[in-house]
């Protein structure tokens, strides 16, 4: 048998099975894994070619017949909040997000199980224990970090370890921007849209970082729990001839972008 180097990616597909996202398909996916000292230029160029990272694992759809999966990333530095952004932005300008190592805590776990029982309890991952939370935060060959946003501190205004958890971001730092892998929050604060806030921290943190882009995995048409990505703009979409931009709903998109 032959062995082969763990910086040499191998590629399988997965059996179809039925779509999470539209109803009446069947999906099918390429994975290989991230492993080994090239792990984080892997994870590199197969985000840029529209692969999303699960743990050790970097995958993108493989369907035989739809192709309704389509790779986003936001334009960080040209991004301006609309009226309803800025309203998110208002309503939760009493959190702080913190960038912290890739380290589970039993305090994120309990925002994360509150967030499944209550908005995916159906879902794929309604089972998962602290050991599993566990696995998907560490089980990392690339730059992973988390942001917790707490809120502020009476006494001092800032936040602190004291600070209540509001929401958690599992994020890959790339060469060229943020990956947002995970997101999850307190479902009693379903009224701060803090999914939305999410993302727009996270542009702002691309912007100081120099990083021009913010990855948001994949926007589904017709689909509407993925929808909400169509709204980040101006944005590209990753085509066949390459990443195009869009600057409006509804936009064709224009020449490829590099």
């Amino acid at each position: 048998m032959t062995q082969h180097s763990r910086d040499t990616p191998q590629f399988y597909l997965t059996a179809p099975s039925p779509c999470p996202y539209l109803a009446g398909r069947h999906e099918r996916k390429v994975f290989t894994h991230l492993v080994g000292d090239k792990a984080g230029e892997l994870n590199d160029l197969l985000t840029h070619g529209g692969f999303r990272r699960s743990q050790s694992i970097a995958y993108r759809p493989a369907c035989d017949q739809c192709h309704a999966c389509v790779s986003v990333r936001i334009i960080a530095n040209e991004f301006r909040p609309s009226r309803n952004f800025r309203k998110v932005l208002a309503r939760n300008s009493d959190l702080v997000g913190e960038l912290r190592s890739a380290v589970p805590t039993s305090e994120q776990y309990s925002v994360f199980r509150a967030y499944l029982d209550q908005r995916h309890r159906h879902g794929g991952m309604a089972d998962m224990t602290v050991l599993d939370y566990a696995m998907m935060v560490e089980d990392s060959h690339v730059e992973t970090r988390m942001v917790e946003y707490r809120r502020r501190t009476p006494d001092t205004g800032i936040t602190s370890r004291g600070g209540e958890l509001i929401a958690v971001a599992l994020t890959d730092v790339l060469s060229d921007g943020l990956s947002m892998v995970y997101s999850f929050f307190e479902p009693a604060e379903r009224n701060r849209s803090l999914g939305t806030f999410m993302i727009l921290d996270h542009i702002a943190r691309a912007r100081r970082l120099g990083l021009p882009y913010v990855y948001l995995g994949y926007w589904i048409e017709g689909s509407r729990k993925m929808d909400y990505k169509s709204r980040f703009l101006p944005q590209q979409r990753l085509a066949p001839s390459g990443w195009l931009r869009i600057d409006a709903t509804g936009d064709t998109a224009s020449e490829p972008q590099d």
